[in-house]
Formats: structure tokens, sequence, C-alpha cells
């Protein structure tokens, strides 16, 4: 009896940038709303005034981000 082992062969798989744009475009978009959220206040805004901070108030609180 022999002690051989056969390896399987992995062939990898080409994934279509067409399956995977519409999810980096989706991660871009939550990252940025995440942001807006959770940082659009005082030294990190991007954005001068109380603008973006009051639209997303309530969301920053059901989130648990603290803001005052």
């Amino acid at each position: 009896m022999s002690n051989t082992a056969v390896l399987p062969v992995v062939i990898p798989v080409a994934i279509p940038v067409r399956e995977v744009l519409p999810w980096l475009l989706f991660g871009f978009v939550m990252m940025l709303a995440l942001y807006f959220v959770g940082a659009e206040e005082g030294a990190t805004s991007l954005i001068p005034g109380m603008y973006i901070h009051e639209f997303v108030h309530d969301g920053r609180h059901l989130l648990g981000f603290p803001c005052h």
C-alpha cells in the first residue's frame, strides 16, 4: 500500500466587474452616510454650519452617537 495523496486542483473563478461594482458603490454610499450621521460636526465637519447635523440629529441618537 502506498501513502500518496492527490491534491485537488483549484481553478480561480473570474468575477465580472458588473457584479462587484454595485457592491462597491453601496459600500461607498453607506460609509458616506455613516460619516454624515456619526462625525459631521465640530472639528471634523466638511460642510460649514449645522445643517447636516440638524438633519441627521435624530438618527444620531437612534444609532447611539452622542452629540450634546
